[in-house]
């Protein structure tokens, strides 16, 4: 069972047997509103999306899970940042509230972007305050309260809750340039502090059981989305998973290569796994 909200997010609901498992895509859309102007070439921006992310996860429902899509781009607004992640230089006019912005805005990747990557950038000048006013209210605002609402519901109906937040990364190079990524799958909680160990040893393990190589907090820790969510004092256990693009797609068409197949096939299992350890958590609990 599923709901569209406007341009915001697809929500798809468990048919059968719910479990207190939750996956979002936060940064797959690529419905591009109409008054969003940027100089960057259409095929160039789209590189920006986590391209088919949202395909990988879409057997979640199957296994008793909730999965959430955002349907907006992240180079329009990124919900994976806060709300007063701004650089003010990109503001034209009077913010409001105090900003503070962090070395991703200063870098053009904050809450909005100005760089889809180092040396393109995505305007030609400022934007107006009403803009990005307007960019917040009508996309970050939605797609937050309809996390909390999915997770509050989770937790409050059976006491705890494990969420999956789902992005790609890519295959070039780490964000500080080092050395190219060797990893398929990066783990992120946040240097252990938004998830029970548990939970992480489970999906890292599995993935390795596949054959993949995989990495923890290094060098995605995980943002927001986490920080925000993860609270495994509260039984509210989150974790990012960044899974390398090279494994399922050309990473310049965005088309998806033969590699696909077999990891959609492979994260299906781990979904299974997934559900599998919060329903058998919840027994646990349930019979202490």
């Amino acid at each position: 069972m599923s709901f569209v909200i406007d341009d915001v997010l697809v929500r798809n609901d468990p048919v059968g047997h719910r479990l207190p498992v939750l996956f979002d895509s936060p940064h797959s859309g690529s419905v591009y509103p109409a008054d969003f102007r940027v100089v960057c070439p259409h095929p160039l921006l789209r590189q920006g999306e986590d391209s088919h992310v949202e395909e990988l996860f879409a057997t979640a429902p199957d296994h008793g899970a909730t999965l959430l899509c955002a349907l907006f781009p992240r180079t329009c607004i990124d919900v994976n940042r806060a709300v007063d992640d701004i650089d003010p230089t990109l503001i034209d006019g009077d913010w409001p509230v105090p900003l503070r912005p962090t070395a991703r805005s200063t870098l053009g990747m904050g809450l909005i972007r100005s760089m889809l990557r180092p040396g393109v950038p995505l305007y030609d000048g400022k934007l107006p305050a009403a803009v990005v006013a307007d960019r917040i209210d009508r996309y970050y605002r939605p797609y937050h309260a309809q996390m909390r609402l999915a997770l509050d519901g989770l937790a409050d109906r059976f006491g705890a809750v494990w969420h999956v937040n789902c992005h790609s990364m890519p295959s070039s190079l780490r964000p500080d340039g080092r050395d190219p990524l060797a990893a398929d799958f990066v783990i992120g909680d946040r240097d252990g502090t938004t998830s029970e160990p548990g939970f992480v040893h489970l999906v890292a393990q599995t993935l390795r059981g596949f054959g993949y190589r995989v990495a923890i907090n290094d060098p995605y820790k995980g943002v927001e989305l986490l920080a925000r969510y993860g609270d495994p004092a509260s039984g509210r256990h989150s974790i990012q998973l960044e899974i390398n693009r090279r494994l399922y797609m050309n990473e310049e068409t965005l088309e998806r290569h033969d590699g696909f197949t077999r990891l959609k096939g492979d994260i299906d299992l781990l979904i299974g796994r997934i559900a599998d350890y919060a329903g058998q958590s919840i027994l646990r609990r349930a019979a202490e």
